[in-house]
């Protein structure tokens, strides 16, 4: 879902930019049910909301390997893209058989799907990767795809002492210790998968990031002499519509009732979560301490061994101290699945405890919400290290948790990260507020989002 709402925000970014322009989203349906995925999927083929140069056409779910359940998820999800190209091959061909159907300009595909630019070439057009990460992390992939493939570096060898040895990336200012590494660079499985996917993304013929030039002019920079064109269009996100889910309309009418900037937001994505529960007491506790109003989305993590989200918690007074919910029932509302990019933009927000998947971080800044850190999975630690070091927009909780064996956040220490990202005069609130301005800015008439998407149109697409 973090890849694919910023992929039909970008459609419709594009169609409402150029009129010539018809687009066609090809979905991949999941071998397994998924509420989630199904709900989203039903929205956008059954809605009349949208511009009718957009369809989406949600391709058969090829099933799994019978023997997925011992076979690496990398290898799994390999499969899933793989075995896709008959179909994504057959719904194109559908498109260009129709009678006067416009040209077929190019490919955009998302940075999980890049076998699809094979199909791309076949059919003679351009490839676009459209990558939901920050430039500084694409620039991260590139510099040591680089570091294995031609200086022997594995990335994978380091003990925990080698955590600490930093690397000079050329789209970070900073040198970048090894324990802001995504945790699946550093797990050999995965190193052969993110190899062939830096070593497609190599062969596009251009990369659009979401993001935007001001949050990251020292990234965006680096890339001015590469052989890579790279776009940074962003930020891309759902914003100015009304969607609140019913499981979410409870919460947003009580944060009506607090004042402006008062409430910290406390969510963790949607496939991060927490498996010891003890961590969870130790954020309860964090939060009575701190008598900071709060709403707090807790997800229950999913079975081991399986690729799926975190569900909600029938009663969460399993997980959470004794009493907890009763002390706090006026200063909070405990709540499983969370609208966060609503709850992002509500007023009565003034500061977000946030894992640092890109989506979010992007939400909050755009919503001039400051973050404080906590990654867990994937590259959201890099991207705590970018906040918090690079940029100067988040606080620190944690920029490492769980690169420990038994790693416990104590209480204090969330405490502390709580209190700091919601005092009211602070330099980074005060330098969010500024960077949420420059955010929208970027993508009116003559921001630099608007500009680059401009040069993507004439460089690739041959539209003026």
């Amino acid at each position: 879902m973090g890849h694919l709402v910023p992929a039909v925000e970008f459609a419709k970014l594009l169609i409402n930019r150029h009129d010539r322009l018809t687009i066609t989203v090809l979905i991949i349906t999941p071998p397994s049910s998924n509420p989630t995925f199904n709900a989203y999927t039903h929205s956008l083929t059954s809605s009349l909301s949208f511009p009718q140069r957009l369809h989406f056409i949600l391709l058969p779910p090829h099933p799994d390997p019978t023997n997925s359940h011992s076979l690496h998820p990398s290898i799994v999800l390999d499969s899933r893209i793989e075995n896709q190209k008959p179909n994504v091959r057959d719904a194109v061909s559908k498109l260009n058989s129709v009678p006067d159907s416009p040209r077929l300009a190019g490919f955009v595909v998302d940075v999980f799907c890049t076998a699809m630019i094979d199909v791309a070439t076949e059919f003679g057009v351009p490839s676009m990767v459209l990558l939901t990460y920050s430039a500084a992390f694409l620039g991260f992939k590139l510099h040591t795809h680089t570091l294995q493939e031609q200086e022997n570096v594995d990335t994978t060898a380091f003990d925990s002492e080698g955590l600490h040895t930093e690397f000079a990336i050329p789209s970070f200012e900073n040198p970048v210790p090894v324990s802001a590494f995504p945790g699946l660079s550093m797990e050999k499985q995965w190193t052969y998968f993110f190899l062939n996917q830096t070593s497609r993304m190599k062969k596009a013929n251009a990369i659009i990031v979401n993001t935007f030039e001001e949050l990251e002019p020292y990234a965006v920079r680096s890339f001015s002499k590469s052989d890579i064109a790279v776009y940074p269009v962003g930020p891309i996100l759902s914003v100015g519509e009304n969607k609140t889910d019913p499981l979410g309309s409870e919460v947003m009418k009580w944060l009506d009732d607090q004042p402006d900037s008062s409430v910290l937001f406390l969510c963790f994505g949607s496939k991060a979560y927490f498996e010891d529960e003890k961590q969870v007491r130790e954020i309860a506790l964090a939060l009575e301490a701190s008598g900071v109003h709060f709403v707090w989305s807790l997800r229950k993590p999913a079975p081991k061994g399986l690729m799926n989200s975190p569900s909600d918690y029938s009663d969460l007074r399993q997980v959470l101290p004794e009493g907890f919910l009763e002390r706090t029932c006026e200063m909070g509302r405990v709540i499983g699945w969370a609208p966060q990019a609503e709850i992002l933009a509500h007023k009565a927000v003034g500061g977000f405890v946030s894992h640092c998947g890109w989506n979010s971080i992007l939400e909050s800044i755009y919503n001039g919400v400051p973050i404080a850190t906590w990654p867990l999975i994937a590259e959201q630690h890099l991207n705590a290290f970018m906040l918090v070091r690079e940029f100067k927009l988040g606080v620190e909780i944690s920029l490492d948790y769980g690169r420990e064996v038994g790693r416990l956040v104590s209480a204090e220490r969330i405490e502390k990260g709580i209190r700091e990202v919601m005092e009211k005069e602070s330099e980074v609130r005060k330098k969010v507020k500024y960077t949420s301005q420059l955010s929208r800015r970027a993508l009116m008439e003559g921001g630099s989002s608007y500009s680059h998407l401009g040069r993507l149109f004439r460089d690739l697409l041959n539209l003026e």
